[in-house]
């Protein structure tokens, strides 16, 4: 008898699992919560880790500052306080490599964050501001005076450089340049010629 015992308690958590699994089949909130979580994308987490690391900062301010009181003013200094990780080797105007773009030496000028990693930051930290429920039209990652900074930043940068920077043309004047052709019965081009 007490064999039997052990083997009614085996087959009954064994029909009860059975039961719960079938529960869960017919539950859909129990199968998301089962699924592990879809893996982000490398923007995503590179958004989402960037969100952290801006709360962190106001967090880290004396006093504190709540995300829903940030302001351009604190973004500005976001930007600034990561200047001390960037790689970007910046010339200052006294340098005698100020203006090369290829320097043959070392110099004691300070790396900066580089202009197209600011750039892409304030995208990706403008988006997560709307995705946590914030206003676009009080994003403070969207205001004048970072377009004016960053601005800045990449005339500092292409001069300490000597590299103008020059905006790159869009695509969709090729793709319009050539529905004009397409469509124009007496254009021929070499492959329809030959």
């Amino acid at each position: 008898m007490s064999s039997n015992k052990g083997k009614d308690v085996a087959e009954a958590s064994s029909s009860s699992a059975n039961n719960s699994a079938a529960a869960a089949v017919d539950d859909p909130d129990q199968q998301q919560q089962k699924q592990p979580p879809a893996q982000l994308s490398r923007y995503e987490s590179q958004k989402k880790r960037d969100w952290n690391t801006f709360g962190q900062y106001l967090r880290n301010q004396r006093p504190p500052v709540a995300l829903s009181q940030s302001n351009s003013s604190h973004v500005l200094d976001f930007l600034r306080y990561l200047d001390q990780f960037g790689k970007t080797k910046v010339h200052l105007q006294g340098c005698v490599f100020f203006g090369q773009p290829e320097p043959p030496g070392p110099c004691t000028c300070p790396l900066r964050q580089a202009w197209g990693s600011l750039d892409a930051l304030i995208g990706r930290l403008r988006a997560a501001y709307e995705e946590n429920g914030g206003l676009p039209e009080s994003n403070p990652f969207a205001s004048g005076a970072i377009r004016v900074y960053l601005r800045e930043v990449r005339d500092s940068q292409a001069k300490a450089r000597g590299i103008p920077y020059k905006k790159k043309k869009k695509k969709r004047n090729l793709i319009k340049a050539n529905h004009d052709h397409s469509s124009n019965p007496n254009f021929t081009t070499m492959q329809q010629r030959s």
